[in-house]
């Protein structure tokens, strides 16, 4: 082979066939057992299927089809609210009063 030139293979951008041929077997695969779930719905049902029952991998899966990069409207953009450190221990106090209520009143001290 030649010092930085490609002597045969595929050509640049071609898929490997094994690849392509692996992930439609997949997708078969997904689509029948979702069909199992829920006749008709395919694989949608057993993506539903498998957030419920494998939500980690699930959201791996999720991460990787989802867009990596979000942009947004310049002339909306978006704002984030922060709250202070007097409300928020506001929050969480009606928070504590909630769980003492609900378990009875018992617990210790904040």
């Amino acid at each position: 082979m030649a010092k930085g030139h490609k002597t045969g293979g595929r050509k640049k951008g071609t898929p490997n066939k094994v690849s392509g041929q692996l992930r439609e077997m997949i997708l078969e695969a997904a689509e029948l057992a979702g069909d199992e779930i829920e006749k008709g719905k395919g694989t949608i049902a057993y993506l539903k299927q498998q957030a419920k029952n494998n939500p980690g991998p699930f959201m791996s899966l999720l991460g990787k089809v989802l867009p990596t990069q979000i942009s947004g409207d310049p002339e909306s953009p978006i704002h984030i609210k922060t709250e202070s450190d007097a409300q928020f221990g506001a929050v969480v106090g009606a928070l504590e009063s909630l769980a003492r209520a609900k378990s009875g009143g018992a617990g210790g001290e904040s």
